[in-house]
């Protein structure tokens, strides 16, 4: 159904930019086979009524006048919907530029590298030679892999609930979410839902490779005001183990656990094969040292190391 309304709604926006004089309801009616499938004018005339707003709603300035037989006829002059120069500069085409690339794994990929096409063919300006000679050799990628990433995106975009199966890291098995999604951060190469759950009344942060199975969308509204973006970011980095509170001391393979070396305070040569590192310790990092596997210990705090094993654990009994 709404396919079919889409379809509607283009032809009818092409109608009437597309004629040089004003179309009466009639006219409008032979051209467009989905109202020639109207059972009754009445049918049609709301079809036709409620299409033009919705067109009017998405920005089409649709004009209403009388045409040479004293008919009300209707056209969109494309001089009333036609949008401004594209007015961006040399840095700001280097950021589309960017953006473009970092959705070069997911779905929107073609949709993403048209609208650059059709931005420079427009007159959007090629990014200054200062950015790509110097960081040629090394381009940024955010990986988008989960299957949930696209209809998490698209609810966010739409404020649409979503419901779907969650594993937490230190469960055996999944449990069903009814989320309200403000938005999609990516941290450390792992990409976070957050969004107000339902079920426990408060705003909460799902990492999408826990995400099992299908994301299903739900009727209705949110419930939950939606925090400025910045207050989501922050709760994204607080849940994902960012914000840091203490510090904590933990014995490392040598040669292993590279991002834990970049964040570490400082680090301390033990012989045999180890290393030990003073880090910081904030929410999160308990299930950020679990994926180091063998190559980690933690030797305090003990609420920390107790968390490690639980979580170890856990994963042990599948």
């Amino acid at each position: 159904m709404a396919i079919a309304k889409a379809e509607r709604l283009m032809n009818l926006a092409l109608c009437l930019l597309g004629t040089r004089r004003p179309l009466s309801k009639r006219e409008l009616r032979g051209s467009i086979e989905a109202y020639l499938e109207a059972g009754s004018d009445d049918s049609f005339n709301r079809m036709f009524e409620r299409d033009k707003d919705d067109l009017r709603e998405l920005g089409l300035v649709i004009a209403t006048v009388e045409n040479l037989e004293g008919e009300t006829g209707y056209l969109a002059r494309r001089d009333s919907n036609r949008l401004p120069a594209i007015t961006l500069d040399a840095e700001e085409a280097a950021a589309l530029g960017l953006a473009a690339k970092v959705w070069q794994q997911a779905r929107l990929a073609g949709a993403a590298s048209g609208a650059l096409q059709k931005l420079r063919a427009a007159g959007m300006p090629e990014a200054e030679n200062s950015y790509e000679a110097q960081h040629s050799a090394l381009e940024p990628r955010i990986p988008v892999h989960e299957a949930a990433f696209e209809p998490l995106m698209l609810a966010c975009r739409d404020r649409r609930p979503v419901v779907f199966d969650y594993r937490k890291a230190n469960a055996a098995r999944p449990e069903q979410r009814q989320v309200e999604p403000w938005t999609l951060e990516c941290w450390r190469g792992h990409w976070y839902l957050a969004g107000w759950d339902r079920d426990r009344g408060a705003e909460r942060v799902f990492r999408l490779s826990r995400i099992t199975g299908r994301v299903r969308s739900r009727a209705g509204s949110f419930t939950a005001p939606v925090p400025d973006v910045v207050t989501v970011r922050e709760t994204v980095e607080t849940w994902a183990g960012e914000t840091a509170t203490r510090s904590a001391r933990i014995r490392l393979r040598t040669g292993c656990g590279y991002p834990l070396r970049s964040r570490a305070q400082s680090i301390r040569e033990l012989g045999e094969g180890w290393d030990e590192l003073e880090i910081p310790y904030g929410h999160g990092l308990d299930a950020w040292l679990v994926e180091f596997g063998p190559d980690v210990v933690v030797l305090e705090p003990a609420d920390l190391r107790a968390d490690v094993v639980d979580r170890l654990r856990a994963v042990a009994k599948g």
